[in-house]
């Protein structure tokens, strides 16, 4: 087993008054080489965006782009002439393959919106731009990984371009779940919403991370009512 500990307290951070950004990864402003990426997995920002303000149209290209909403409501929308609102509960799944154009707008002017904007590298470049969307149902994520999406080729429900899971799960003080590598030679990486679990010898609190590898099953153990996001990713693309 290989492991990296990224405290919450180790993210680079952005204030821009309007959005506060702290960045697990080399992102804008914040530049570490030693935190550029784990493997395909190449942007998690989790993002605070005032009420009434947001992000103008901008491009993307070549990139898995998922959004999931923390709190508050989230409007999207994009070149493809999508308008839709996220909201805490929905997972959104944007691939930007040969080039795509979108804003994302907190529209309610009394409370903030909270997210977690992350980047997945393709596996396979230039396809056509996509949009996609679901609602979670709450039941399905006690004691339990709830698959929010995986690859085009080997998952029924939503979707990337890239040999990839990513899980959510919401589990009770004392609780303990394994999780078992899907594809041979991918990396986890763990990012504690809140709560507190103990997994690979490493204590991880509210927005710790550890990226794990070498690895075919790992298990965790919930010192308290605990909320996680795992994204299992290949290690290189």
């Amino acid at each position: 087993m290989k492991k990296e500990l990224h405290s919450a307290t180790s993210r680079g951070r952005a204030d821009h008054g309007w959005l506060k950004s702290y960045h697990s990864f080399s992102f804008a402003n914040y530049y570490n080489p030693q935190r550029m990426h784990f493997g395909v997995l190449r942007v998690l920002n989790d993002d605070w965006v005032a009420p009434g303000m947001g992000f103008g149209t901008h491009p993307h290209q070549n990139m898995e782009i998922i959004s999931i909403p923390l709190e508050g409501d989230l409007e999207h929308k994009d070149s493809m002439g999508n308008t839709a609102v996220i909201r805490q509960g929905d997972v959104q799944v944007m691939s930007a393959g040969t080039g795509v154009r979108h804003s994302e707008y907190n529209k309610n002017e009394e409370k903030a919106v909270a997210f977690l904007q992350i980047w997945i590298i393709p596996d396979t470049a230039d396809v056509s731009p996509r949009y996609d969307q679901v609602s979670l149902n709450p039941g399905d994520l006690k004691n339990n990984w709830h698959t929010l999406l995986g690859p085009k080729d080997k998952h029924s429900g939503l979707w990337i371009h890239q040999q990839a899971w990513f899980h959510l799960g919401q589990f009770d003080t004392d609780a303990e779940q394994s999780y078992t590598i899907r594809e041979p030679g991918n990396g986890l990486y763990v990012f504690v919403l809140n709560g507190s679990v103990q997994v690979a010898g490493e204590q991880l609190g509210k927005r710790d991370a550890l990226g794990i590898w070498d690895i075919s099953e790992v298990l965790f153990q919930f010192n308290e009512k605990s909320e996680v996001l795992l994204m299992e990713v290949p290690m290189s693309n």
